[in-house]
């Protein structure tokens, strides 16, 4: 008796010790599953029109295009590297909200007294119409640096301002992912399958040690 009883507790401390395994990967699974999901990308790395992400704005102009019924303007915007490169996008805001850009529009625009700081804007990319590409194209001169060589074409568009605006307008949305909700459902069965080891009758041990004869006997 004192021996099975011994072979069940070993039997059940090696189910146990498999289980915590499978769950520390699920875990790690999740994690990786969530974080993910939640990451906010540079908006230069973004790959998707479903990715939240961000623009450190150094210069803004007037917006240049206004959609009235939504009280959006669309402006272009400089995103300065610490290497001193830049790159311009367009972004959308609501132009209720455009006192907090007056700082960086005006010093856009003179380039006096003290440089503001950057400012963070967050948002999903859009794609860029036709009609707005052909609107940042006739204004973009306006907001160029003087000394500029570069042109503007329909054909370069997208090398120098991508084919997607950062739509400000729009919140971080917390969108469903069924991998992560099959790896969370898994880790419950993996801790109900714990607890019924540990507080059953011996089933699960007993049905596993007369399988394990069975595969002997063959």
């Amino acid at each position: 008796m004192k021996k099975n009883n011994k072979k069940t507790i070993t039997m059940k401390i090696l189910l146990c010790s498999l289980y915590f395994i499978i769950m520390t990967i699920l875990f790690v699974a999740a994690y990786t599953v969530f974080k993910d999901k939640n990451s906010i990308k540079s908006f230069s790395e973004v790959d998707s029109t479903n990715n939240y992400s961000y623009i450190n704005i150094s210069r803004m102009s007037e917006k240049f295009a206004f959609y009235e019924k939504a009280n959006i303007g669309i402006h272009f915007v400089i995103e300065k590297e610490d290497t001193g490169k830049w790159h311009m996008y367009l972004i959308a805001i609501n132009e209720n909200s455009l006192y907090k850009y007056k700082d960086i529009i005006d010093y856009t625009y003179k380039a006096k007294g003290e440089e503001p700081k950057p400012i963070k804007v967050y948002g999903y990319p859009r794609v860029i119409t036709d009609q707005l590409k052909g609107m940042a194209i006739k204004h973009i001169n306006e907001f160029l640096p003087e000394g500029n060589e570069v042109t503007i074409t329909n054909e370069n568009f997208e090398e120098y301002l991508s084919n997607c605006y950062l739509d400000t307008t729009i919140s971080q949305k917390n969108n469903f992912s069924i991998v992560l909700f099959i790896i969370l459902f898994l880790i419950f069965v993996m801790i109900c399958l714990t607890i019924y080891t540990i507080s059953d009758n011996n089933r699960i041990v007993n049905r596993i040690s007369k399988y394990i004869k069975k595969k002997r006997k063959k």
